[in-house]
């Protein structure tokens, strides 16, 4: 490659990967000799790109962090990705998220070629983003504070208050988070209690890093964080059976995925397992199936059915019922 400017370019988009590079890849790359390349990485360091060279038979070069944050070369479809990106983080539940998208958004629009601004604009004038349901939201800096603590083994402390309202002073060593929904939670050990523990963080303040890093834990039973959340809200919320009258072939064609797992039954019912909820939701959950039902766990859902169906009955109490 003649055009040195160019090269230059190719060759900060191939360290923005996260991988590193031997010299003698990065020369085949771009069509130069190892010396080149030698001469390439220090112009970029006199630029002010971090660029980190490891010695030995599988070294390399990549790019790390620096003190400060240099331009950064995308290509086409990861520039539109981002833009696509920001757009919709504006409707995220992390609060103080929206208006900081935005602003990148504004910043990165502003940046782009004319064709790659043509195609965000005409994705952004045919999508309509419904805007979040009302509920709880997860602080913004609480969020990236706990996020390095999990990468870097950090101890943190935080105040955690539960559903009754009882607040209390944690001491936890992060381990993942995971997001459901409009809902985050951190899985952690809880170093106090010596027992693993799940925080929802909308419910999680006053974070503090302890500067206290340990070896990296690993959950019992050898599962992921998903399943382990997952097992966690289970073991505290409500779930319900219901006997569908419909086989399973059609039920599965009517009833979406997050109502919960179907099971057949015979070639004329199957069985549907919900997903843990409160109960008085979980009740209005169950009137949006679009085939008769038969409740059979727990007991306690037939009093919140009963109370929508007398509301519903009520609502259309004074309307003549059609015969025929």
């Amino acid at each position: 490659m003649r055009d040195p400017s160019g090269r230059l370019l190719q060759l900060l988009s191939l360290l923005q990967t996260p991988k590193e590079w031997p010299g003698t890849e990065l020369a085949d790359r771009l069509g130069v000799t190892t010396r080149t390349i030698r001469r390439d990485i220090d112009r970029l360091r006199e630029l002010g790109y971090p660029v980190h060279a490891t010695q030995g038979n599988i070294g390399g070069y990549r790019l790390t962090a620096g003190t400060a944050m240099p331009p950064l070369l995308l290509d086409d479809e990861e520039a539109v990705a981002i833009a696509i990106g920001l757009r919709t983080a504006a409707t995220a539940a992390v609060a103080g998220v929206a208006e900081t998208s935005l602003r990148a958004l504004a910043k990165l629009e502003q940046l782009l070629p004319q064709r790659l601004r043509r195609r965000v604009a005409s994705l952004s004038h045919a999508t309509v983003i419904l805007p979040p349901a009302p509920g709880p939201t997860t602080d913004a800096e609480a969020l990236a504070a706990l996020a390095a603590a999990c990468v870097i083994h950090e101890r943190v402390r935080f105040t955690y208050t539960r559903a009754n309202g009882q607040s209390s002073r944690r001491l936890v060593e992060p381990h993942r988070l995971v997001a459901s929904g409009r809902l985050w939670y951190l899985v952690a050990f809880d170093a106090e209690r010596s027992a693993w523990r799940s925080f929802r963080l909308d419910r999680l303040t006053d974070v503090q890093r302890t500067g206290v890093h340990l070896p990296a834990r690993e959950l019992p039973g050898g599962v992921d964080a998903l399943t382990w959340v997952k097992q966690a809200i289970a073991a505290g919320s409500v779930r319900a059976t219901v006997l569908l009258h419909a086989p399973i072939e059609r039920a599965a064609e009517q009833v979406p995925a997050w109502q919960g797992e179907l099971e057949p039954v015979d070639e004329h019912t199957c069985r549907l397992r919900t997903h843990p909820d409160a109960p008085h939701y979980l009740a209005y959950r169950l009137t949006l199936l679009p085939m008769d039902y038969t409740l059979l766990d727990p007991p306690l859902l037939a009093e919140h059915l009963a109370s929508i169906a007398e509301r519903a009955g009520n609502a259309i109490r004074d309307f003549p019922r059609r015969t025929g």
